[in-house]
């Protein structure tokens, strides 16, 4: 199937929401795809291996997104915004549940290179998924725009200019924030 622009695939979504079921049959197969590539972007490395697959992943954030009726859908970068951040609740809850159940024992890591590729950091040692989830949410806390800017590119894989139409900011301010973001993050992983 080719692939639609942004500007069609935000047009489906708003009629999807509007109640046309054609447009939501039209819309499954092209986010589907880019649903698929987002979680393996977010299973990169050692994470991935043995824990939780691709396919997993991209089943339990369809069922939730699809089940948002409530949702005003403003554009591709917001719908994947949102399945991002859906998709990083499901990995750090399976993490959590793996933890629990083997009360501490082999707990998952991130491959640090994974998490440096996409942050553009030097990577050095594995880094504990949860670590970087409380990172990210103490990131949230003293900045919400950051941590909502590292959510957007590293979760969503939304371009520079993508997370700032998605979050009505410049170009340029998403670029200082996500520098700044980077090295909070850094600071925050490397102890």
């Amino acid at each position: 199937m080719p692939a639609m622009s942004p500007t069609e695939i935000t047009r489906l979504l708003q009629d999807w929401q509007g109640g046309q079921a054609e447009a939501l049959n039209r819309l499954l197969p092209l986010v589907y795809e880019e649903l698929h590539a987002l979680a393996s972007r977010q299973l990169a490395g050692e994470w991935r291996a043995g824990r939780m697959q691709t396919t997993v992943v991209v089943h339990e954030a369809y069922l939730k997104l699809f089940g948002q009726h409530d949702v005003d859908w403003h554009n591709r970068g917001h719908f994947f915004a949102i399945a991002a951040q859906i998709m990083r609740r499901i990995l750090i809850d399976h993490v959590r549940h793996e933890r629990r159940h083997k009360r501490g024992g082999d707990a998952p890591h991130v491959d640090i290179a994974s998490v440096a590729g996409a942050l553009q950091t030097p990577a050095e040692e594995a880094v504990d998924a949860v670590a970087l989830d409380a990172a990210l949410q103490k990131l949230e806390q003293l900045d919400a725009r950051q941590g909502r800017i590292v959510e957007l590119r590293f979760f969503g894989g939304l371009t520079l200019e993508e997370t700032a139409a998605a979050m009505g900011i410049s170009t340029g301010t998403v670029k200082r924030e996500w520098a700044l973001a980077k090295g909070f993050l850094h600071q925050q992983l490397a102890g």
